[in-house]
């Protein structure tokens, strides 16, 4: 029996029951147009999981948010916080103390406890995180998502997508998803289930253990260990197999919280059930959707590309391969400059540390094929050049050793990359 999900129009992080979220111009940035700051709530204390950087340089939201979840990634949550425009990483004890304020000045708006509270930031590295705006933003954004008055001019915005683009740094646009699905376990027949998320992400990016920032909702009933090791395997198969730059930021954070909404009085889906492979599944769906997102808003970016290698000996050789290929400078640059040209590919594949023959090696760029043989392949450049007109380029290598495969997604590297990391401080 399997599940049938279906993509919600216009859907993010309050499409699963039991959750408001909103952004709000806190004042983080200068531009008082420009919300900087976002919350989301759970109606009730609930199960989260999160998934965090192994960059040794992790910033101070990173550090108390795996405290507040068990130090191992699984525990309950009311609320999640983020700003944008200051990264608060590599501040030191200084550093600790703010984020720990954040967090409490959450907890005493929401009436919770502080460790129920998770924190994230994005923004410049090394810039010492004012607290000051929490304090009068916090209370307001939290009133307006629950219906009371308050008087202010303050640009706020009490929905998803409000969130969505608060958290946004050099992100042209919000990245949103959510997903429903009918189950088909017996324990839980005929109840729609719903996962929404919402991430921001467009430089910086080749996560270890999670993305840059995301947020995912979930009315299902599933406990916090269940849902931290469901976030793992989707997150090495969704934010983990996206680069931009090769680049692990500091900040790099995931959380996912689960209502229980949709289900209020049924027990946490089993591990083995029908029910958590089907959660399981609509999550892996979300996370890709989101990671595929940031990878086709990568900074400077005007081509979503997707990395496939097959045929490789072993799941790391093949993941080796293709994010060698993903995260070549000349194979991005080639991309841009609409060239076909399948020897830097071949290049990258043989400098990635993975084993194979050159002679058993194929390559295809857009469904063309290119090489085959380790040998070059007569194309006609004429029809690559139309191919290159798609949003997404797809490259495709082979490389005859085995059975395993991997995706990774990255995008193209534009002049504009250089223009907006030469100037992101100024």
């Amino acid at each position: 029996m399997t599940a049938q999900i279906h993509t919600i129009e216009n859907g993010g992080v309050t499409s699963a029951a039991g959750f408001k979220a909103g952004g709000i111009h806190a004042g983080f940035r200068n531009d008082p147009n420009r919300m900087d700051m976002a919350l989301v709530e759970a109606d009730e204390l609930c199960a989260a999981a999160g998934v965090f950087t192994q960059n040794i340089f992790c910033a101070a939201p990173v550090i108390v948010s795996r405290e507040h979840l068990n130090g191992n990634g699984a525990g309950l949550a009311r609320a999640v916080v983020i700003n944008s425009g200051t990264a608060n990483a590599a501040t030191g004890s200084i550093g600790l103390d703010a984020a720990r304020q954040t967090c409490a000045i959450v907890a005493d708006a929401l009436g919770c406890a502080q460790e129920d509270v998770l924190v994230a930031s994005t923004g410049v590295i090394g810039q010492l995180l004012d607290t000051t705006p929490f304090t009068v933003a916090v209370p307001l954004l939290h009133k307006r998502l629950n219906n009371e008055q308050a008087n202010t001019e303050a640009v706020c915005g009490t929905h998803g997508a409000d969130a969505a683009r608060a958290i946004m740094t050099t992100d042209t646009h919000p990245k949103e998803t959510a997903v429903s699905y009918v189950s088909e376990d017996p324990d839980y027949k005929g109840i729609t289930f719903t996962v929404g998320g919402m991430a921001k992400g467009s430089g910086m990016i080749m996560p270890n253990m999670a993305t840059m920032i995301a947020v995912i909702t979930t009315d299902a009933p599933v406990a916090s260990t269940e849902l931290h090791e469901a976030l793992v395997a989707a997150a090495n198969q969704s934010f983990n197999k996206v680069t931009v730059d090769s680049d692990t930021s500091t900040n790099d954070t995931c959380y996912v919280m689960a209502s229980g909404k949709a289900a209020p009085n049924a027990s946490p889906f089993a591990a083995e059930s029908i029910a958590y492979q089907e959660f399981c599944t609509a999550l892996n769906q979300v996370t890709q959707t989101l990671a595929r997102q940031m990878a086709a808003d990568g900074e400077g970016a005007t081509k979503l590309v997707t990395v496939v290698v097959r045929g490789a000996a072993t799941e790391e050789d093949a993941d080796k391969a293709a994010r060698t290929v993903a995260n070549s400078p000349l194979v991005k640059t080639a991309i841009f400059g609409h060239d076909a040209n399948w020897g830097r590919i071949a290049g990258a594949l043989g400098r990635s540390g993975a084993l194979f023959r050159q002679e058993d090696v194929s390559i295809d760029i857009m469904g063309i094929p290119v090489c085959r043989n380790g040998l070059t392949v007569e194309f006609s450049e004429e029809e690559a050049l139309r191919r290159f007109e798609l949003p997404e380029i797809v490259l495709e290598a082979n490389l005859g050793a085995g059975t395993a495969e991997a995706t990774i997604w990255t995008c193209d590297f534009s002049h504009e990359y250089v223009t907006i990391n030469g100037d992101y401080r100024s």
